[in-house]
């Protein structure tokens, strides 16, 4: 680990370049990388880290669980592969307008010299450091490495400050006017250089980066954003005036958490001893009812997904215990049934060689399309090649027999042809928004060749009446160019999910390896009432929202689905395995989506975050009338 590095000090600059009040820069920010280890591998240390401090000592607690929040972008050759990049010597620093930017290095995968790079940084910018902006690489116009750099807002000279070592071991300075320009960015010029002590803090094995005074109350938000969300509190009434059981089992508790939101949460009151035919006054105990499941839920089950359809749930999933072959559907009353011990298991589609069904039944899915139940899912022939189908259940079928889908059809573009001709496609998921019914799927060529695109997500619409054939041309959302989706020999841009809202249609989706510990759960969202086949009009959140990292003892989860229980929660399951192993048993488990204090869905919070197990138990007073 680095202890010194030397960086300019330029006389002119000032600080951060803010008049700030120094009495009110209370909290302090830390950037840095990771040094790689047995499970945190160079694709997850070369990223971009936070750590945060609210007092003189330099006491830092890293944030986001001490995974990256920032990683490189790979780039594409012409032969359309993807090149893994990595960035270091991260350097964080106020804007002019009181917003922040961050500079780094990009390098190799390994972490070496990115001859791709020579002479350039990259650059972000942000105005809260819970949302960041690629604002583009930025060119020093030197043909030379970079080794160290710094950026800071010069108010003498009204621009941007850039203070750099090259490889050459020679210092530099660059002038920019806007960082939203890179190209007003002047010639470097050499200076001398003074020496600059790297900060020393506590978390061990990490390359620190610098150390950023903030006002305390922007420091706490951001805090706030990258800390995991916990419940801190439970409130009833006080009094409760009912008539009658009924309208008593109707008051629900309210939930607090420690950003703020809240949620409300159901509760069983006892009401013995209540006589409701009678005015009076009682004290009456509850206890908050918190859905809690067990991980594993199902073993060897991945890629889960459960429908709710007419007072019933139904699972169903990949059923890596049968080697991936035909389609299996689970049947219960409740959430429980369906993974107690003889649960009610069918196969509605096994295996037919005559019909080209023989192996990879993967990640089946239901969607009511049209007022119309249908499984997605992908299949292949006895020559391996998986391809996205779709199968429809008969009108007033019964899910679980299998006489009342009809046959399986090969999804086909506009032009009549199957969606690849080379390559598989697998992973089909659909969403309607603003009357505008769409699917999202993944293609991947060139697997097991040097010619390997990895997976990428596409995106068409479809008639709801006939969900079978594209209406629109494919459009690429996205492809594994983030550390986190290319890692471990894995390339991976699949399993897209849909959740609504009134405001945003967010799509979750996975990258990394998806049969080992380092899978997790990316994050796609566009404004609703968008052009949902325009690439650039989406948002890829540049950080996984579920990691190895995000629920103790839950490895590689990834390939979710969400749906609505019949208590109004919604849910996300995927599926994990349970050993920090590269190729494990995948198992099936689930929490609440929690929305925080923006309305933004929080992915991550596990069920003993999701309620303190000691504040269960509620109190209050109940008024007949």
């Amino acid at each position: 680990m680095e202890k010194r590095t030397t960086f300019i000090v330029d006389k002119q600059l000032k600080g951060m370049g803010n008049d700030m009040n120094e009495k009110q820069l209370m909290s302090k920010i830390l950037v840095y990388t990771r040094i790689p280890s047995d499970d945190y591998t160079e694709s997850l240390s070369n990223s971009i880290h936070f750590a945060f401090c609210n007092t003189e000592e330099a006491n830092f607690e890293p944030l986001n669980r001490n995974y990256g929040i920032l990683f490189a972008k790979a780039t594409i050759d012409e032969q359309n592969i993807i090149h893994e990049k990595g960035l270091k010597k991260p350097y964080i620093f106020r804007c002019h307008n009181g917003s922040f930017g961050i500079v780094a290095i990009r390098v190799t995968k390994e972490g070496e010299d990115d001859q791709e790079f020579k002479g350039h940084i990259l650059l972000w910018t942000s105005s809260d450091l819970i949302t960041f902006q690629e604002a583009g690489p930025i060119d020093l116009r030197k043909d030379i490495y970079v080794r160290y750099v710094s950026c800071n807002y010069c108010d003498s000279e009204s621009r941007y400050v850039i203070r750099w070592q090259g490889s050459d071991g020679l210092w530099y300075r660059n002038t920019l006017d806007c960082l939203s320009n890179p190209a007003s960015i002047s010639e470097a010029e050499r200076i001398e250089a003074d020496s600059f002590e790297m900060p020393r803090v506590s978390i061990p094995d990490i390359t620190p980066g610098n150390i950023l005074e903030v006002e305390s109350s922007v420091g706490e938000a951001f805090r706030s954003r990258w800390t995991p969300i916990y419940n801190t509190e439970i409130r009833v009434p006080e009094q409760i005036a009912v008539t009658s059981r009924e309208e008593l089992s109707g008051v629900n508790a309210n939930a607090i958490y420690s950003d703020g939101s809240t949620t409300t949460k159901r509760v069983i009151w006892n009401s013995e001893g209540i006589d409701f035919s009678v005015s009076g006054s009682y004290t009456v105990k509850g206890k908050v009812v918190q859905g809690k499941y067990k991980f594993p839920l199902a073993t060897g089950y991945a890629d889960p997904v459960i429908l709710p359809w007419n007072g019933k749930y139904y699972f169903i999933a990949t059923n890596d215990n049968k080697n991936d072959i035909g389609i299996y559907v689970r049947e219960s009353d409740t959430i429980d049934g369906l993974f107690a011990p003889g649960f009610h298991e069918v196969v509605i589609l096994d295996l037919q060689k005559d019909k080209g069904f023989e192996q990879t039944f993967w990640a089946p899915e239901f969607h009511l399309i049209g007022g119309e139940l249908y499984i997605l899912f992908a299949v292949s022939g006895a020559v391996w090649g998986p391809q996205c189908h779709i199968m429809k259940l008969r009108k007033g079928g019964n899910i679980i027999n299998p006489a009342d889908w009809e046959e399986p059809i090969r999804i086909k573009k506009m032009d009549g042809t199957y969606l690849a001709e080379e390559g598989i496609t697998l992973d089909m998921t659909y969403f309607k928004a603003d009357d505008v019914s769409c699917v999202l799927w993944s293609y991947r060529h060139g697997i097991g060749t040097p010619y390997d695109t990895g997976s990428m997500i596409y995106i068409a619409t479809v008639d709801e009446k006939n969900p079978t054939v594209l209406t629109s041309e494919p459009v690429l959302l996205t492809r594994p160019l983030y550390g986190w989706e290319n890692i471990q020999g894995t390339i991976n841009n699949e399993g897209p999910y849909p959740l609504i809202t009134d405001d945003m249609v967010y799509i979750t989706y996975s990258g990394g390896a998806a049969c080992g510990y380092t899978y997790t759960v990316g994050l796609l969202s566009i404004p609703r009432g968008s052009n949902f086949l325009d690439a650039e009009a989406w948002n890829k959140a540049s950080t996984p929202v579920l990691s190895y990292y995000s629920i103790e003892g839950v490895y590689g989860p990834g390939h979710n689905s969400f749906f609505k229980d019949y208590d109004g929660n919604i849910m996300i399951m995927y599926h994990g395995e349970v050993e920090l192993v590269p190729f494990g048993t995948r198992c099936s488990t689930m929490h609440r989506v929690h929305f925080n204090r923006q309305g933004v869905p929080v992915f991550d919070l596990s069920a003993e975050r999701d309620m303190d197990s000691s504040l269960a138990d509620v109190v209050t007073t109940v008024i007949v009338i």
